[in-house]
């Protein structure tokens, strides 16, 4: 089964898509249970992508409390994503940008099994993105569509064989738009040339997508001339661009001039390419909690008198980096800030 989508509905087709579908005005959409979307095959939490649906990954993931994501696409058939330099791709109508969150059992022993633990939807119906969450029931077996949000508890043994928790939180609409917008407008975030730019399974993800008819490439693309962020994951990745990676992925959806933090004054971008644009010697646009008593955004050499990891060391609601999307601070990437900002000249 797949799905097939028109002016804002949802046609369920058995089978395979064939050609493009229509539904009259009478069903409405969304579809209440996420089974019903045809987006996977087999035992839905498997989550097998059916024709249509083809996975992908980004070089600098945004942290969600240490939950790993299943990131798919779902394209109509003979369409096409447009390329861009710089912001996030053009996708056609009708296309569905599928990321589902979820924990192992024991990050140790992957084996031992997963529990996802919600899908988001971004859809894009007359030339508008909208999001639909759906959570999991405790079974495996189907997930449900959440409008108003969620939260609940959720534990799992992490990478030292500690046992972690979290009070997981599903967003509600509202809060997906505080991320997801550009200049007022709701957009997709993590679908750019620079997170997307990247070698999956001995071949470059773009390429990948332009042989296989999904993505339309300017001519003479070339990936190694084009930027990709830095997998800030890993150990040998250079220090500065780990950093940079890192903020990108994290903060610039929101720290740029078309951004919710626009009025912030501080831009995140991996190429940003000024000093107090990205904090340094930067004082904070409003005093407050926020700021920790410090003085300015980044301080070279002295993290803790740093707002950036201030911010991002906090659990408290009114302090925190970023404001929504986490409950827990994040560890390794605090690590990494810290020792950016320690070795900063």
């Amino acid at each position: 089964m797949i799905a097939s989508y028109k002016t804002g509905f949802i046609l369920l087709i058995s089978g395979f898509l064939i050609g493009q579908a229509f539904l009259p005005d009478s069903v409405p959409a969304p579809k209440t249970q996420l089974s019903s979307y045809g987006f996977f095959q087999g035992p839905l939490s498997d989550l097998k992508p059916a024709n249509g649906v083809f996975p992908y990954e980004v070089n600098a993931p945004l942290f969600s409390d240490y939950a790993e994501k299943a990131r798919f696409i779902y394209l109509p058939e003979g369409t096409q994503v447009a390329y861009h330099p710089d912001r996030s791709f053009e996708f056609p109508d009708g296309a569905v940008i599928i990321k589902n969150f979820y924990y192992y059992k024991d990050v140790r022993q992957t084996e031992l099994g997963r529990k996802i633990l919600e899908t988001r939807l971004l859809l894009k119906e007359n030339g508008a993105w909208k999001a639909l969450e759906y959570v999991w029931n405790d079974a495996q077996t189907e997930a449900l569509l959440e409008v108003a949000g969620a939260s609940f508890p959720h534990e799992w043994v992490d990478a030292k064989g500690k046992k972690k928790q979290v009070e997981y939180i599903v967003p509600n609409l509202n809060q997906c738009k505080g991320c997801h917008s550009y200049d007022g407008a709701f957009v997709p975030i993590g679908v750019t040339a620079r997170q997307l730019n990247r070698t999956e399974q001995g071949e470059n993800q773009l390429l990948r997508w332009q042989r296989e008819g999904r993505l339309l490439l300017p001519e003479g693309f070339s990936p190694e001339q084009t930027p990709g962020l830095a997998d800030y994951r890993l150990a040998e990745t250079d220090l500065n661009a780990a950093a940079r990676g890192y903020l990108d992925g994290n903060c610039a959806h929101c720290h740029n001039p078309h951004g919710p933090a626009s009025t912030s004054g501080m831009f995140l971008e991996y190429n940003q390419q000024e000093p107090e644009r990205i904090g340094i010697g930067k004082p904070p646009v409003a005093a407050g909690r926020g700021s920790g008593n410090r003085k300015f955004g980044i301080v070279p050499g002295k993290p803790q008198e740093s707002i950036l990891l201030f911010r991002m060391e906090s659990d408290d609601p009114g302090i925190r980096m970023p404001e929504l999307g986490r409950q827990l601070p994040h560890a390794e990437g605090i690590a990494l800030i810290k020792n950016w900002i320690k070795n900063m000249k």
